[in-house]
């Protein structure tokens, strides 16, 4: 059977879309697997690359190269394609995408209409958690607590940027952590201590997203939870993020690559099996299916907040989402082949409505 690996894309996050497809292809069990290259570029334009029958030594190979024109192969190890070339039959496409246009439901949509099988969240699933607003508001309908926020429009801020600043501060304290709706692995997120931190937070913010959201700022440990399953839903004990910082930003998470992990957190044990359960529930009321990371506010009373859900989460080799399930005894290459065969169930089972 054929996997075809989709990484890169438009969204800021690219170069960590590369790192982790490479972490996958070097564990996919090429026993029974050929992968084929897919890349999309920056600007969107989709590059097909070599079928490879074994794991690369390095990423240099995902790094493909093309002639522009798209008509000469000679000397590139990519070829210039419609993006609806990826069809075939037997195969499974893994959308290896983080961020807008990847994760968020698009991709998902696409591939949708293509009639394949994918790994990972669906259509609907994957546009909620990718919304901070709107997981917000079905986290909310769910009883799952969170910490307090403020959604904000840019032109509601632009027409009357006092309105807004005596809503946040009226409902909210400083310390606020500025954050574009539709973004993740902090990028456009900012810390703010004053009001004219929050103004420039927020124009940071709408860099990325004509909608954002304000958040309580509160001292808290940050502990994730793993989440594996279709409607049989499988979640980890939690992993921690050990702070040396106030706030981890873009680079500090996979660029300087300088976060450190307790895997497992040290907690209570009922501290542990409650954010298991709202990891369950807030994958159960999105819709979830494949895979989800669940990260949480854990407060030094014990209290849990649930922060947000990532249904792409990086699988690069000092992620959170494959070494939480290295914990339980799943290692890399068994995790990729049950998303496989998750996505390949999930796959006949929509079949089957038809």
């Amino acid at each position: 059977m054929k996997i075809i690996l989709l990484y890169g894309g438009k969204s800021p996050e690219h170069d960590v879309s590369i790192l982790s497809a490479f972490s996958v292809i070097s564990a996919v069990y090429f026993d029974y697997y050929q992968v084929q290259l897919v890349y999309i570029d920056r600007t969107g334009q989709w590059v097909k690359g070599p079928l490879l029958t074994e794991a690369p030594e390095t990423d240099e190979t995902l790094r493909l190269t093309w002639d522009p024109t798209g008509t000469d192969v000679e000397g590139f190890t990519g070829k210039v394609i419609a993006p609806g070339d990826i069809k075939e039959d037997d195969a499974i496409v893994f959308p290896v995408l983080h961020g807008p246009n990847g994760e968020d439901g698009t991709i998902q949509g696409f591939l949708e209409v293509l009639d394949m099988p994918y790994v990972g969240a669906g259509v609907l699933a994957s546009s909620s958690a990718m919304d901070k607003i709107m997981t917000k508001y079905i986290l909310q309908a769910a009883g799952i607590p969170q910490v307090p926020y403020v959604p904000v429009l840019k032109n509601e801020w632009k027409e009357n940027p006092k309105q807004i600043f005596d809503k946040c501060e009226g409902m909210l304290l400083y310390p606020m952590f500025i954050k574009p709706a539709n973004m993740g692995s902090s990028v456009g997120i900012t810390k703010a201590e004053n009001r004219e931190e929050l103004q420039n937070a927020l124009k940071e913010a709408y860099r990325y997203d004509s909608r954002a959201v304000v958040e309580q700022g509160i001292e808290a440990r940050e502990i994730e939870v793993a989440i594996l399953g279709n409607a049989d839903v499988r979640t980890t004990l939690p992993g921690e993020i050990v702070k040396e910082v106030a706030f981890y930003d873009y680079n500090a998470k996979y660029i300087d690559n300088s976060i450190k992990m307790a895997i497992p957190a040290e907690i209570p044990e009922e501290v542990s099996d409650k954010a298991r359960e709202y990891a369950k529930l807030a994958f159960t009321m999105l819709g979830g299916s494949g895979l989800t990371r669940c990260d949480f506010f854990l407060t030094n009373k014990n209290e849990l907040f649930l922060n947000e859900l990532n249904t792409m989460p990086g699988f690069t080799e000092f992620s959170m989402y494959p070494l939480l399930w290295a914990n339980m005894g799943l290692k890399y290459g068994d995790l990729i082949e049950e998303l496989i065969q998750l996505g390949l169930n999930r796959y006949k089972q929509q079949a089957a409505f038809e």
